[in-house]
């Protein structure tokens, strides 16, 4: 089973890659240790990150919690029966609502079962949930990451994380991805909470400079 950080060890961890990257050690000591972020490991986690495809952070939690008024707890079964026309009004998109609808038939008929993907390693849960329709590889990386905190995921496909490492690497716009990856090996097997770190002085950095 795959390596997992916890609130317990999670600073320890950070204080790992600290110590063999400079830049992470630089990190820290500007803006602390990155939230713990985790989520459930749920259907209503994943439909979670479905709505984030693309899209801001906000605009998917509005929508999350416009299916909550309607369904209370987001189940497949409640979001099962919703019409295109209700799911619309919950600010989901045809597309998304095709997207969450496949995941929750394929949980009803056992084809996907979150709570096994708990014992399971990355790749086979990657195979099993990139065949859906609309699960691609960085809805993977952010369920693994967030929701079975596995510690050795580096979503390249996440927009954020790619800008921090040029950001904090001083590297060139045009840098090509497989450059990135290359720094990223050498994260490893942490490069889930390098990730962590990067999002963290990703939204740091952007935060207006307080006058004073």
């Amino acid at each position: 089973m795959p390596q997992q950080f916890t609130k317990a060890n999670y600073h320890t961890l950070c204080d790992e890659l600290a110590a063999l990257d400079a830049d992470f050690a630089w990190v820290i000591e500007q803006y602390s240790y990155p939230p713990f972020w985790s989520r459930p490991n749920t259907f209503e986690s994943l439909v979670h990150i479905i709505l984030e495809q693309q899209v801001s952070l906000a605009s998917a939690l509005s929508a999350l919690n416009k299916l909550r008024e309607r369904v209370g707890e987001i189940t497949p079964a409640k979001v099962l029966p919703l019409t295109d026309a209700e799911m619309r009004e919950c600010y989901c998109s045809r597309q998304k609502t095709a997207y969450i609808k496949y995941l929750a038939e394929a949980i009803i008929a056992g084809q996907i079962n979150l709570a096994a993907f708990e014992q399971m390693e990355d790749a086979d849960i990657r195979s099993q949930l990139t065949a859906l329709k609309g699960i691609g590889n960085w809805t993977v990386d952010v369920y693994v990451m967030f929701a079975l905190q596995h510690t050795d995921v580096l979503p390249i496909g996440d927009l954020a994380i790619v800008n921090a490492i040029k950001l904090l690497k001083s590297l060139p716009k045009d840098t090509p991805r497989e450059e990135l990856i290359a720094i990223g090996e050498t994260w490893k097997p942490y490069r889930t909470i390098a990730s962590m770190l990067l999002w963290h002085f990703y939204l740091q950095s952007r935060k207006p400079k307080s006058k004073g």
